[in-house]
This record gives structure tokens, C-alpha cells and sequence, in this order.
């Protein structure tokens, strides 16, 4: 007997000790610290250390990342070029075909070793930041900075976006949204990478078919429709409002429902208190209170909850990313689950391939010469 389960939903498809997610119970947990205890206590860079090795790094290796991030930080000529060329293109689409350039120049893009593969960790880790950074201050016409390495990577990212040095608060606030989107298990993004890096094709292959998954409105582009949402009505009001026609057409409100999760997505928990405390200060607090009302009627019209996608559109906002950038700032996050999963795939590695329920003809079709047909 074979069941065929529509997007594989409940498939378990391998094995992996990244991530762990129970979404009856609200439970998502990174190499089993639970992301409440690191989004209240742990540095980006911790979280990228912890994915790539399992384990939480002593002060010299937390040094150590924070200097391979800082060195593998510039971008080669020919991709930088490439950026400058692209000004008018759509910014998923630049850093699809960017984080694919950076092979062209890597003497070891061929190399499938482990210390190899986990240099181009770094290397993809640190570089697709410069890469959604640079791209910016390019279309906009802004010289491009080459950042401070006395900053964390999230105040450094927030730095060469927008020219200017993030306080404490938003620096933290952007460092936990970080943080929260680094991994969620075999969403699919995630899983096009590995079945790519299951093929024993190179970590660059298969992080550029992530980004292709990852570009599509059904997984990573969801803020962005938020805050189109956010911005286009005038009052909380106007949004309830907005959102009961949504529903009432039968049509799909973004940052809302999940696949997994059950309740609460625990995300969503922290980017609720961040895009307030954001609001407050940067004087977006209209777009939190509108954001807010939306969630209280879907949750008491439909039992819907937020998602990750929902209140970090707000979040990002106030940080002063624009709109179109929020699908390649979850990118320059996951970088750091795709990356480990890749690795991960590779150390016990076994060519991802399903079977297909055929639903044609299966067998036996006549042939007829062409004139005949």
C-alpha cells in the first residue's frame, strides 16, 4: 500500500540533530536549547557557532568566528560589478544569482572536504550580508561602507545598510530577529539544499537552490505582503476591517496560520514585544497597534495565530529596512541553519528520491506514424 500525502506534510524525510520543532505543544528548540533561552541570552554569532558544531562556543571560539565573519567580509570584484550592473532588479533575484557567483572565485569551490566545506561556511555566512548590503547602497546610489569590525554582526549589517551605527536597542531587537529566523528545521528552503547537497553537488549549488525556495511568496516573502498590509490602511480599524474582507473573499491573510504549529508559533512571542518596544521608539507605533488589532481579530474570528512573519514585518520596518529587503534579510539568517544542514547532509550523506504516483496511461500506447496522428 502506498499513501501519498499532499506536500509531504508529517513526512518524516531523514534525520537531524539542528533543529527540533513541536508544534502542537509551541516547542521550537536549536541543538536543544529552546529559542526563548536564546533569544533572551544569546549573540547572533553564538547561534551560528551552535549550528555549525553543536555545541555552545567558549570565549576563544566565539572570538575566533567573530574574526573569520569580519576577514570573509568583502565581496569579490566581479560580484560587486555584478551588483552595480543589477540596480534595477528585483533583490531576490540579485542574490540568487550572486551567492551562486562567489564559487567563480573560490579556489576551493570544488573541494568537498570538511575543513573545506565548513571555510565556505563562513564564507556564504558573512559574504551574503555584504552582498544585500552592498546591493543597497548601490541602487540608492550611497557609497558602499565597508563596515567596523569592532560590531557584532547584527549592528554591522544594520551599519552598511542604512549609514548609521544602531543603538543598543536596535541592535539587540535586530540580533534576536536574527536569532529567531536562523533555523526551522526541514521547511523548504531548507530541504531543496539538502536534496541539492545530497546529489554531492557543491555547498554554493546547493545554498542558491535554497535561495530559489526560499524566494517564493508561500515561504519567505510573507512580510513583506504584512507590511504592504500595514502601511496601505490608515487606522487598527481600517485593518480589522481589511482583514474580515480578506476573509470574507476567502482569500489568504499573510503572516497567519502554519503548517507545524499548532499555537502560538514561538517566535512570533519576541518579535510581538520587539516591533512594540521598536515602535515606541523610532515613532512607529501606529503600525504596531494596527498590527496588533489585525492579530486580535483573526485570532477571535478565525482561532488563527501569528506567525514569525507576521510581527517581524513591523520590526524590520522601524530598523529602517525597506520592504523588498525583508526576504533577503531572512535569507542572510537562515544562512546560518542552510548552511549547517548542509554540512550536516554531507557528514551522513544518502541521495534524497522519492517516488511519484503516476496518474496517466501507464503502459502500452500504440504508436502511429507522424502522418497518422
Amino acid at each position: 500500500m502506498t499513501t501519498i500525502v499532499a506536500g509531504l506534510e508529517g513526512v518524516i524525510a531523514g534525520e537531524s540533530e539542528i533543529c527540533f520543532i513541536d508544534g502542537h505543544e509551541g516547542v521550537l528548540s536549536y541543538r536543544g536549547y529552546n529559542i526563548h533561552t536564546l533569544a533572551q541570552n544569546a549573540k547572533f554569532e553564538e547561534v551560528i557557532f551552535l549550528l555549525w558544531n553543536g555545541r555552545l562556543p567558549a570565549r576563544s571560539e566565539l572570538d575566533g568566528l567573530k574574526q573569520e565573519l569580519v576577514r570573509n567580509r568583502p565581496i569579490p570584484g566581479q560580484v560587486h560589478d555584478f551588483l552595480a550592473a543589477s540596480r534595477q532588479a528585483a533583490p531576490m533575484d540579485v542574490l540568487r544569482t550572486a551567492v551562486s557567483m562567489l564559487s567563480l572565485t573560490d579556489p576551493k569551490a570544488g573541494d568537498m572536504s570538511p575543513a573545506a566545506n565548513q571555510e565556505k561556511a563562513k564564507k556564504l555566512m558573512a559574504q551574503t550580508a555584504t552582498i544585500v548590503t552592498t546591493f543597497e547602497r548601490l541602487r540608492k546610489s550611497k557609497p558602499v561602507l565597508d563596515g567596523d569590525p569592532r560590531l557584532s554582526f547584527a549592528a554591522n549589517f544594520l551599519y552598511t545598510l542604512t549609514g548609521n551605527r544602531p543603538d543598543e536597542v536596535m541592535e539587540h531587537a535586530f540580533d534576536v530577529a536574527l536569532t529567531l529566523h536562523a533555523d526551522h528545521e526541514l521547511n523548504a528552503s531548507t530541504f531543496a539544499a539538502r536534496v541539492t547537497a545530497a546529489t554531492l553537488s557543491d555547498i554554493y549549488s546547493s545554498i542558491t537552490s535554497a535561495i530559489g525556495a526560499l524566494k517564493g511568496p508561500l515561504h519567505g516573502g510573507a512580510n513583506q505582503e504584512v507590511i504592504q498590509i500595514l502601511l496601505s490602511v490608515g487606522s487598527p480599524e481600517e485593518g480589522a476591517r481589511r482583514v474580515r474582507e480578506m476573509l470574507a473573499r476567502k482569500e489568504k491573510v499573510p503572516g497567519f496560520g502554519h503548517r507545524v504549529y499548532r499555537t502560538d508559533d514561538p517566535r512570533a512571542t519576541h518579535l510581538r514585544v520587539l516591533s512594540e518596544e521598536l515602535g515606541r521608539r523610532t515613532g512607529h507605533t501606529e503600525l504596531y497597534q494596527i498590527s496588533k488589532r489585525i492579530e486580535e481579530t483573526l485570532k477571535s474570528e478565525k482561532q488563527l495565530n501569528a506567525n514569525v512573519d507576521f510581527y517581524s514585518a513591523s520590526t524590520y520596518y522601524s530598523l529602517g529596512i525597506p520592504p523588498d529587503l525583508f526576504t533577503p534579510i531572512f535569507a542572510v539568517s537562515r544562512m546560518s541553519g542552510w548552511t549547517a544542514h548542509v554540512l550536516e547532509q554531507y557528514h551522513n550523506n544518502r541521495l534524497i528520491r522519492p517516488r511519484a504516483e503516476y496518474k496517466g496511461n501507464p503502459d502500452g500506447m500504440p504508436w502511429a506514424p507522424v502522418e497518422k496522428r
